[in-house]
């Protein structure tokens, strides 16, 4: 297959004859897959119905040669099969125990949540990191290209051993629920989030379970995730003024340092006051468009 930017030639034979097959082991029994096209493209999953494997049930579709030239110039094919129903399969062992119709679904479910250890760190996972770490305005678009902190993103991620990743991403899958305990947790607690960051909500889930005595929320305009590297200088003051909570201040003879889109008067006076300093934080939002700009409190 050779494609351009404009089209797509097929070889219709090796649509099937070409794939390589992969059999995956899930918690629900082994499955096979059979990939077909640039694992860099977003996935596309096939299943067939009854009786039936992805020849008889795709054929028709994939050998349309301009449904094929669609769906190969974006896709990488995954075909999955029912257990037993892959090419040659041997009957089913009578002993071995009849799945349910969501049994078939957790094997397709483990498999899609597991792409990143069998086939890496494909161009689409990549985009979802850099939409999880970044918001849209250092993103870019066709009109305004990405900006470097980005770019040095995309390149680390090109350069990361995918088992290393998924194996991290298994321990967060992995994590137990600590909702039932925030409320008894007494540590002083300040929490950054920007406003584009796809875990916005769960931050306030979290600080909503948290003793209001004990912690505070920043949420950070215009940034993802990442806000110690898309807007490190929002941190600056609301970690002053927590640290002074613990009696530790910056060295007054460093100067030069950048100053924070949040000047002392963008902060709420009531988390300013002696008696809040780290203890009774209250949430607060930064306003990175103008020093004097206010602070909404709440």
């Amino acid at each position: 297959m050779a494609d351009s930017s404009d089209s797509v030639s097929i070889d219709m034979e090796t649509i099937y004859l070409g794939g390589k097959e992969h059999i995956i082991q899930t918690g629900r029994g082994s499955v096979s897959v059979i990939v077909y096209g640039d694992q860099e493209k977003p996935p596309l999953i096939t299943y067939p119905d009854l009786a039936l494997n992805h020849m008889l049930c795709f054929q028709g579709l994939f050998f349309c040669p301009e449904a094929a030239s669609l769906l190969l110039h974006n896709f990488c094919i995954y075909h999955i099969s029912p257990p037993g129903h892959e090419l040659g399969a041997a009957a089913i062992c009578p002993d071995d125990p009849i799945l349910s119709v969501e049994d078939l679904c957790d094997q397709i479910l483990e498999f899609m949540s597991n792409l990143l250890y069998y086939y890496g760190m494909c161009g689409l996972l990549k985009e979802c990191l850099l939409q999880r770490y970044f918001s849209k305005e250092v993103r870019g678009n066709p009109e305004i290209p990405e900006s470097d902190i980005v770019q040095s993103c995309r390149k680390l991620l090109d350069e990361r051993q995918s088992i290393n990743v998924w194996r991290y991403l298994q321990a967060i899958d992995r994590r137990p629920d600590i909702t039932d305990g925030l409320k008894k947790l007494k540590c002083r607690t300040l929490i950054f989030v920007g406003d584009s960051s796809p875990f916005h909500s769960e931050a306030l889930h979290m600080t909503g379970k948290l003793d209001r005595r004990y912690s505070a929320l920043v949420e950070v305009q215009v940034c993802g995730s990442l806000v110690t590297e898309e807007q490190p200088h929002a941190m600056l003051i609301p970690m002053e003024y927590f640290l002074m909570g613990y009696g530790l201040y910056r060295p007054s003879q460093v100067t030069g340092s950048p100053r924070s889109p949040l000047s002392p008067s963008c902060i709420s006076p009531e988390l300013l006051s002696p008696e809040s300093m780290g203890l009774k934080l209250k949430p607060i939002k930064t306003r990175v468009s103008s020093p004097d700009s206010s602070t909404m409190t709440w």
